[in-house]
């Protein structure tokens, strides 16, 4: 797929990946199929759900590493501050041609353009959280959260589903 392809497509799950309500039950009930899932898979992932600041689900699997922790900060500060997944946010950087760097106010310090963070929203109310992975190729860490919400929800995995980049 083509960026702009991408950036569609990404956009579609945004908007087809949504909540009619998000309780502390549905954080353990989805992360618990996205940890089944990843050890399953021998994928070595963090996995954090959270609303606002308040984590609801954590874990670390074998081989994940100590900066993929970092990462999922970054992953989810960036979902929080553009209400777009992380890829998407990264695809459409690309896309334009403009730097995702400090000038810019996004100190990659704190931010990050990778996939992985997807935004928690709820019909009628917003973005209310994040479902942040990190462990795998970027494109990858998105895949496999677009994967798990769509499971989740009872929602088409095919229909959303990213296929081959190009760039």
């Amino acid at each position: 797929m083509s960026i702009e392809q991408d950036i569609a497509k990404i956009t579609r799950q945004e908007e087809e990946l949504r909540f009619g309500h998000f309780s502390e039950a549905d954080a353990w009930v989805l992360g618990c199929l996205m940890r089944a899932c990843a050890e399953a898979r021998k994928l070595p992932f963090v996995i954090d759900i959270r609303i606002g600041t308040r984590p609801l689900f954590y874990t670390a699997l074998p081989g994940s590493t100590p900066e993929n922790p970092d990462w999922v900060r970054r992953k989810v500060n960036t979902v929080y501050r553009f209400h777009k997944s992380s890829y998407r946010v990264g695809r459409e950087y690309q896309f334009s041609g403009k730097a995702f760097d400090a000038p810019r106010g996004l100190d990659p310090m704190d931010y990050a353009n990778a996939g992985g963070g997807f935004p928690i929203h709820v019909k009628g109310t917003g973005v209310v959280g994040a479902v942040t992975v990190s462990g795998v190729p970027q494109r990858e860490d998105h895949g496999f959260v677009v994967e798990m919400l769509c499971r989740f929800l009872g929602v088409e995995h095919a229909m959303l589903e990213l296929g081959p980049e190009r760039n």
